[in-house]
């Protein structure tokens, strides 16, 4: 592997230690860092590729590594963070339900993603937009209703499959 290449891969490995972190937060229901934990996974995720590109060194391998880094810190710790902190109690196998679908359909989305290669736009809004929304909205978590949780999960799950053209920046 070129050693500038590297330095992007630590920038998505950071993210996936992260994501790791952020389940690790929710499992001692600290849920505050968890969600921090996503955020700061975001802000590295939005670094790797744009410094993979500035070094000419994007290849196949970074490619894969960051959507498996992104279902780990976008998909399962923010499913893994809202069933604990917001679905468990009032919904319990429903609300596991909802989580599971949400990590799913990121799933479904990277691998989309992976094979489409579209350039002009992403087809379904990232999961690097749905998993964030999520943990800011844990953040806000008291001062939501508790439908909001399992309705707004599910919405974001939606839109990561669906066929809605969302414009890149």
């Amino acid at each position: 592997m070129n050693h500038k290449a590297a330095i992007p891969n630590a920038f998505t490995l950071t993210n996936l230690l992260l994501g790791i972190l952020s389940i690790v937060y929710t499992m001692d229901q600290n849920y505050r860092m968890s969600a921090i934990m996503i955020l700061l996974a975001a802000i590295l995720d939005g670094m790797d590729g744009k410094v993979a590109r500035k070094l000419d060194v994007a290849s196949p391998f970074g490619k894969e590594l960051d959507s498996l880094s992104d279902l780990v810190s976008f998909g399962v710790a923010p499913a893994i963070l809202i069933y604990a902190a917001q679905l468990n109690e009032p919904y319990g196998i429903v609300g596991l339900t909802v989580a599971i679908i949400f990590a799913l359909c990121g799933a479904i989305r990277l691998a989309r993603f992976n094979i489409l290669n579209i350039t002009t736009h992403f087809l379904g809004i990232p999961i690097t937009v749905a998993g964030p929304l999520m943990a800011l909205f844990s953040l806000a978590g008291d001062h939501l209703p508790d439908l909001f949780f399992p309705v707004a999960m599910l919405l974001l799950a939606g839109l990561m499959v669906s066929n809605l053209k969302v414009p890149k920046f």
